[in-house]
């Protein structure tokens, strides 16, 4: 569910995963201002690390 998220609005998956903290801020900012590849690459590393741990 989360990976999901993360790859269709990646802001959207990293809040699913951590809540509102830096990792969202920093998502949102590299979905909306470097496009879309560098916010999903990022959603997609945080969820995956955090499920692991």
């Amino acid at each position: 569910m989360h990976v999901v998220a993360a790859i269709l609005f990646p802001p959207l998956g990293v809040f699913l995963t951590v809540g509102l903290g830096i990792h969202f801020w920093i998502s949102l900012v590299l979905t909306l201002v470097f496009t879309w590849i560098p916010g999903i690459i990022h959603a997609v590393w945080l969820v995956y690390n955090h499920d692991r741990s």
